[in-house]
């Protein structure tokens, strides 16, 4: 493997749309079998279908076929796992007052704040369908520990949202870069590398396989993506990130990029960005938004951003390796690698 990250290849990007297509397909087919009446279906498919990255299916599926197993194994899981990250993004937002997700209005900025929590709720009661098709899928005793595996992926990461949410409720700003790996260890990573992984590997490999190496690799990995997701979020252009440009900062979002502002401004500066960051989204303005973001240049807090972002990518390239040394050569350990490198290469 080699040690210097390079953009992903057609070949990883092709991949990654042919396991993303097949996801969307199951989710389609599942959201009909139960019979809702229309508006309630358009509602349920609306994040599904929007333009996301398939990130984490992906993972499950390439990790799975790592192991020698078939696509259609994981496939159940994987789709459970897109079902609730689309129910968390749907949360997600309302906590947050978002206002776009992947170029367009968030769900309860369309459809206000009681249905978006409904169709939340339902994206969640959905995961359960594909969850139970296992049984006839890898049978009872593999079903059983993946639900285990799903319990606590979905426990990590809302006592990782929480984390967030008491910083900002409690407004919090003596934090360090190690409380922030912490948080996002679980709000982010839990569900978006760390059990996507495990879960692949346990449908595809032996009934005694290791799962605990994955904890390592996607912990890295799952960093190297918030960060990097948090650094599109201030510099990326709005019409391919599909999210409001600087959206962390009129949200007051504690990003590694501010913890490390906050450490290097002094005196009035420093005051000001406390109290901008402390300010409710809707008494912010630009000229506010835009003094936090000039401010984070000047320090060099994105330029420390990018380079932690690298040195966990780096990090999750070794601890890949050490895992799969004893499989066999295969594409599905090559897109796994190229992963690594689309984490911190993407601009969307």
């Amino acid at each position: 493997m080699s040690a210097v990250a390079a953009a992903p290849t057609p070949a990883f990007v092709g991949d990654l749309l042919t396991y993303r297509d097949a996801v969307i397909g199951e989710m389609r087919a599942i959201i009909a079998e139960k019979g809702f009446d229309d508006v309630l279906s358009q509602r349920l498919a609306d994040y599904p279908l929007r333009a996301g990255k398939g990130l984490r299916p992906a993972l499950c599926l390439a990790t799975c076929q790592a192991y020698g197993g078939g696509a259609p194994h994981a496939l159940p899981t994987a789709v459970a796992l897109e079902l609730f990250h689309n129910a968390f993004l749907v949360h997600d937002d309302v906590e947050d007052e978002s206002l776009h997700r992947r170029g367009a209005p968030t769900m309860h900025q369309d459809w206000g704040i009681a249905i978006a929590v409904n169709v939340g709720d339902a994206l969640n009661v959905l995961a359960m369908t594909p969850l139970l098709r296992n049984l006839e899928v890898v049978g009872l005793e593999k079903t059983l520990r993946i639900f285990r595996e799903i319990e606590q992926m979905a426990r990590e990461s809302v006592e990782g949202q929480a984390m967030e949410l008491e910083w900002v409720r409690a407004n919090t700003w003596e934090l360090r870069d190690a409380h922030y790996f912490r948080m996002t260890s679980k709000k982010t990573c839990w569900y978006t590398t760390i059990a996507p992984c495990r879960l692949g590997a346990l449908v595809g490999g032996p009934l005694e396989v290791d799962l605990e190496p994955w904890i390592h690799f996607g912990y890295q990995l799952g960093v190297a993506f918030q960060i990097q997701d948090d650094l599109l979020n201030l510099v990326g252009e709005e019409e391919r990130y599909g999210k409001e440009t600087a959206g962390d900062i009129w949200e007051g979002k504690r990003t590694l990029m501010l913890i490390q502002l906050l450490q290097r401004a002094r005196g009035r500066e420093r005051q000001r960005v406390l109290r901008i960051m402390g300010t409710p989204r809707a008494r912010k303005t630009q000229q506010d938004v835009d003094f936090v973001l000039a401010a984070m240049e000047r320090h060099g807090a994105l330029d420390h951003a990018r380079t932690i972002s690298r040195d966990f990518a780096r990090e999750a390239r070794t601890a890949l390796a050490s895992i799969t040394a004893t499989l066999p050569a295969s594409s599905h350990l090559d897109f796994l690698e190229s992963m690594i490198d689309y984490v911190i290469h993407r601009d969307l």
